[in-house]
């Protein structure tokens, strides 16, 4: 297991942009492939970004390609989300994730999880 810790949501107006980072915890971290998820008020837990354990390979949810990006730095234990052109439809919390069986959007491929950090995106 792994502790994840993000940071970097709040609120911004709708077009604008935001980083959200994540920290990891144990010298591991390059084992695992990472992802976000977020949670809308009423809504289940959804994929938007995954990134393989080398960096090489990432997979995005639909409603955000082309928006979002997503990175790591496996010498710094960090992995980032990268928003541009937010909408009010991207305003949830939003959660970091660690795995180990490849960068797959289902919640089920990911053991461990960050608290979440709130991202609002005001019209």
């Amino acid at each position: 297991q792994v502790q994840l810790v993000e940071s970097g949501g709040g609120l911004v107006q709708a077009g604008g942009s935001l980083r959200l980072s994540c920290a990891a915890s144990g010298r591991t971290f390059s084992t695992y492939d990472l992802a976000w998820f977020r949670q809308a008020p009423g809504k289940e837990r959804a994929f938007v970004a995954a990134i393989s354990r080398s960096g090489t390979s990432t997979n995005y949810a639909d409603s955000v390609k082309g928006r979002f990006t997503i990175s790591r730095d496996n010498a710094k234990y960090t992995v980032n989300l990268r928003m541009n052109s937010l909408k009010p439809e991207d305003t949830a919390v939003y959660y970091c994730a660690a795995g180990s069986i490849g960068t797959y959007s289902a919640r089920a491929a990911y053991h461990s999880w960050g608290q979440g950090t709130q991202v609002t995106v005001s019209s």
